[in-house]
């Protein structure tokens, strides 16, 4: 009954995210996919990074410590998208932003080299829910 609950409201107050997260499954179709407590979970090729996009998390191929705090971690992006619905697209600007751009600019400095990947709110909250909900480790 949560699988299903779970799976309704992010195929309806989630629809935006979960959308773009379906097509990103189908790009990743021919890679490893399990389920993941109630989210769809695909292995792809990036070594480090992690992807969500409402019930599809996209993890390190690598099956070892690592790939399940990242899973952790994406996962409680998931519960973000439950949560904000539509709104989770300013979770992913910030993600992406500061992922992509901001991050790597800091850790290149010498002042910030130091500076944790959950110095960033938004990425600070899918740890912790990740971590409240599964009782397990996240990354970062």
């Amino acid at each position: 009954m949560k699988r299903f609950l779970y799976l309704l409201v992010q195929f309806t107050w989630g629809l935006g995210q979960t959308t773009i997260g379906l097509f990103f499954f189908l790009i990743h179709i021919t890679k490893p996919h399990k389920i993941y407590r109630c989210a769809i979970e695909t292995q792809w090729n990036n070594k480090y990074a992690g992807l969500s996009l409402g019930p599809f998390i996209f993890v390190p191929r690598e099956e070892n410590e690592y790939q399940g705090q990242v899973r952790t971690h994406e996962y409680g992006h998931t519960f973000q998208s439950l949560m904000l619905g539509p709104l989770y697209a300013f979770v992913g600007v910030v993600s992406v932003g500061w992922g992509s751009f901001i991050f790597p600019i800091l850790k290149g400095t010498k002042k910030y080299k130091d500076v944790k990947y959950t110095k960033c709110f938004v990425e600070y909250w899918a740890s912790w829910l990740g971590e409240k909900i599964t009782g397990e480790k996240a990354a970062w």
